[in-house]
């Protein structure tokens, strides 16, 4: 039996007297997609950080392939919720800002841009974006290092319903074309059950998983086809049941 691509142990992580996460165990086998669900506060986006390395205070475990990870790695990209663009840079320059000063390939700059949608704006600036283009940008500035793991904190909570639909879409063929496995904060059910192979519902009070839901429905997904509205229905019980509403 091969291990898991992802193993993840917060025995605890507190914000002063206030517990967040405790005993959370989670594992992520290669090319999976997992979205992680539950009430604001449970901890979801802390975890993601624990995960990428930007939380040194908790008393937690995170491998990646067998390494700890104890820091920001390559291996390891976060997408927030807000792109975070630097605004005095060209859309190619924030894409390949992994590389500071040094001439970034431009070629391979422009590749990324058109997979992600942006054919031919790498000269632009940021404030010359939409927000669904700029969301696409952090996206790509995310694949540029070709990393193993990508963490996607509520990535498309601030595009209009349209665009987040085709930004769902555009998530799934890059994570399919570049074999990239994908841990994700959801706050929108259909969205995690459209995404995900597996959601994991979490408690607050302090956090952990109270609820793995597989989603075992073939590729491309139908959002009106029965078997996926009944996974959303199991996904909105368990929710109810770790009081997330």
């Amino acid at each position: 039996m091969t291990s898991p691509l992802l193993d993840v142990h917060v025995r605890s992580k507190r914000f002063g007297a206030r517990e967040v996460l405790r005993d959370l165990r989670l594992t992520v086998e290669q090319g999976e997609i997992v979205s992680l669900v539950g009430a604001s506060g449970c901890g979801k986006s802390t975890l993601l950080r624990i995960v990428a390395g930007l939380d040194r205070d908790a008393q937690a475990t995170v491998r990646l392939d067998g390494v700890d990870v104890v820091a920001p790695v390559p291996a390891i990209r976060f997408v927030f919720q807000e792109p975070r663009l630097f605004p005095w840079l060209t859309v190619a320059r924030n894409v390949a800002f992994d590389l500071g000063d040094r001439q970034p390939d431009r070629d391979r700059v422009d590749r990324l841009l058109a997979e992600v949608g942006l054919p031919g704006l790498g000269d632009r600036l940021p404030k010359q974006l939409s927000g669904g283009q700029a969301q696409r940008v952090a996206i790509a500035r995310g694949l540029f290092v070709q990393p193993r793991l990508l963490l996607l904190d509520e990535p498309f909570s601030a595009v209009d319903a349209f665009t987040r639909l085709k930004l769902q879409d555009l998530l799934l063929g890059i994570a399919h074309a570049h074999r990239i496995t994908v841990l994700m904060v959801n706050h929108d059910i259909d969205e995690a059950v459209h995404l995900s192979d597996r959601v994991l519902v979490l408690e607050a009070g302090p956090g952990r998983i109270a609820t793995e839901i597989p989603v075992a429905i073939p590729r491309p997904r139908d959002r009106e086809h029965g078997d996926h509205l009944r996974t959303v229905g199991k996904a909105r019980l368990a929710l109810h049941a770790a009081h997330a509403f």
